[in-house]
């Protein structure tokens, strides 16, 4: 189950994967992305199943039936769609039918609006997975965002005290002197800056009041602005702060085994049999083995993600 499937950019990925899948189900909130999503599944029939780059030197395997369908798996209950009461659908422990995946790539963090929307979103997961199957998704890395966010307001603050001292006169008033501002500094009714950083791949801009700490507490409703060069417009996103999101995880039988940034999961796979060559041949890294072919600022901007695994307990 591909919950927020997008555009099916994940279908070639599971056709090619080494157990063969037998049933895909994608959902996703816009009627447009089912469409092409839909297209997409007929145009990896049309050939026969063979993957391109992760097809290479094989047999063309048998293309998995799948099913699409315009759903909001935040917003609402996903139980009503007949495929998934086919499969099976009970968030209860005792769950023997169900789902063996439920995939959430790219996509989990719009859940993070609202607590609501939140344990929405992990009931669907939890009531589609059999006893034992797993939630695999990859989100932006909250310590990341939390970070650069305390760095920011730790340097702003400076700014602020320097300017209240160069501010003070001889007499201890506090009047400001009538000066022209220096660069940084802001023109009267000016707004004061907030946290925003990036580089020519991808920027990050909170339009509000980020903590001073970097702890997001409430662990809901924190939006950014998320840009991705050749990938994403600026789009709102929500933080995801990992141990609230660990521990709500909790309260719907759903028991962490993996969590991993980027790089980690890079230097742990990479000469994986299947992952290594692939990696080659989408030029990533140099042929045989060699270094790695990404730029400073291309790994800045995985590293802004992590990979995670929970299984249903």
């Amino acid at each position: 189950l591909d919950m927020g499937c997008g555009k099916g950019g994940d279908l070639n990925k599971w056709q090619q994967a080494p157990q063969p899948i037998q049933l895909y189900v994608g959902l996703d909130p816009a009627d447009v992305s089912i469409e092409q999503a839909r297209d997409r599944y007929r145009t990896l029939g049309s050939r026969g199943g063979r993957g391109g780059r992760g097809g290479h030197r094989r047999p063309p395997p048998r293309l998995f039936d799948a099913r699409f369908h315009v759903k909001d798996c935040f917003g609402e209950s996903i139980e009503n769609l007949d495929i998934i009461q086919q499969v099976g659908f009970d968030p209860s422990p005792m769950n023997r039918r169900g789902f063996d995946v439920v995939s959430m790539m790219f996509s989990m963090h719009y859940a993070f609006e609202s607590e609501k929307n939140a344990r929405n979103m992990l009931r669907n997961v939890a009531g589609a997975l059999k006893k034992g199957g797993r939630f695999i998704g990859c989100i932006p890395n909250s310590d990341v965002l939390g970070e650069r966010v305390r760095k920011f307001n730790e340097e702003a603050a400076v700014k602020r005290a320097a300017k209240q001292s160069e501010e003070k006169n001889g007499d201890g008033s506090t009047t400001p002197q009538q000066t022209e501002p220096e660069d940084g500094e802001l023109e009267e009714g000016e707004e004061e800056p907030t946290a925003e950083w990036g580089n020519s791949i991808y920027r990050v801009r909170f339009p509000g009041k980020t903590p001073d700490d970097g702890v997001f507490r409430p662990a809901f409703g924190w939006k950014y602005n998320f840009f991705l060069d050749e990938a994403v417009e600026e789009v709102p996103e929500y933080v995801v702060p990992w141990e609230a999101f660990r521990a709500l995880a909790e309260d719907y039988n759903l028991e962490l085994q993996f969590h991993r940034t980027f790089p980690e999961i890079w230097e742990a796979e990479k000469d994986d049999r299947e992952l290594g060559p692939l990696s080659e041949r989408m030029g990533v890294r140099e042929r045989g083995g060699g270094p790695l072919l990404v730029s400073d600022e291309e790994m800045e901007a995985a590293s802004f993600y992590v990979g995670f695994c929970f299984y249903k307990v």
